[in-house]
């Protein structure tokens, strides 16, 4: 009876370990992100999560400072970046693998206000920069951020860059950028229309539409990196990004989605 009384005993100690084992055994995918993506891509994420045991776990930032950070060493599996350039530069460095690099969007820059501020950025769009009220304009940080440069670009493209550029407030990326508006730093701000249309962001502003041929294409690319431990499930989650319940989530998002 001793035994057996210890025989169970064993059994039932063994049980959770081999299932903490089994669970401490799966792979977590570490994925570096564009700050533009945050709102959709954790929902895409958790889309995942459920439809696997793959764990992701998700960093976002400017597309450029991440591409530094990936050049260091970090040890991303996956990087999306809000500009194709950054992945075929990794990619030309020998930090990416070519066959994987796939454009999953077009990204799109909005002017943004809040939803108190009497400003008529609906229907007047970039001439209320005009306006005396306007102190300071939040952008992205052009030297890294992708969004920055487009904001830069359709400035530019309206005539009103070098009458507005001493109001800049820089972000170090756009989601920054929007949080300077959002808390009043700044009674303006280029930002993402992903951004703009999150649930905890959309019913606090409004925005106009930058036009598309204001600025280059956010074209925005994804790519497998060189150094990643789970390529396989990382090539696997990049296959989920291109299925219909992911592209609706882009969609909704406000991203165009690719002509395949």
């Amino acid at each position: 009876m001793l035994r057996f009384c210890v025989a169970v005993t064993v059994c039932l100690a063994l049980i959770p370990t081999h299932s903490w084992t089994q669970e401490k055994a799966e792979p977590e995918l570490l994925v570096a992100a564009a700050a533009d993506l945050n709102p959709a891509l954790h929902d895409i994420a958790q889309q995942y999560e459920k439809k696997t045991r793959i764990r992701i776990k998700l960093s976002f930032g400017a597309s450029g400072a991440l591409t530094q950070q990936i050049e260091n060493g970090a040890p991303f599996d996956l990087f999306f970046s809000a500009d194709m350039d950054y992945p075929k530069r990794l990619i030309a460095d020998g930090q990416a693998d070519a066959p994987s690099l796939y454009q999953y969007s077009l990204g799109q820059l909005v002017l943004w206000v809040p939803a108190s501020s009497p400003l008529d950025v609906e229907r007047q769009g970039m001439a209320v920069l005009l306006d005396s009220s306007v102190k300071k304009i939040a952008i992205a940080n052009p030297e890294h951020a992708p969004y920055g440069r487009a904001a830069v670009a359709a400035l530019k493209h309206a005539g009103l860059y070098d009458r507005l550029s001493d109001r800049f407030v820089m972000g170090e990326n756009v989601s920054q950028a929007a949080q300077f508006a959002e808390s009043g730093n700044a009674q303006a701000g280029f930002v993402a229309l992903a951004h703009a249309l999150s649930p905890a962001v959309k019913s606090l502003g409004k925005f106009w539409v930058v036009p598309a041929d204001y600025y280059p294409p956010l074209e925005q690319g994804v790519v497998v990196l060189s150094r990643s431990q789970h390529k396989k499930e990382a090539a696997d989650f990049l296959q989920y990004l291109k299925t219909k319940d992911a592209s609706e989530t882009l969609h909704k998002y406000g991203f165009t989605l690719p002509q395949n």
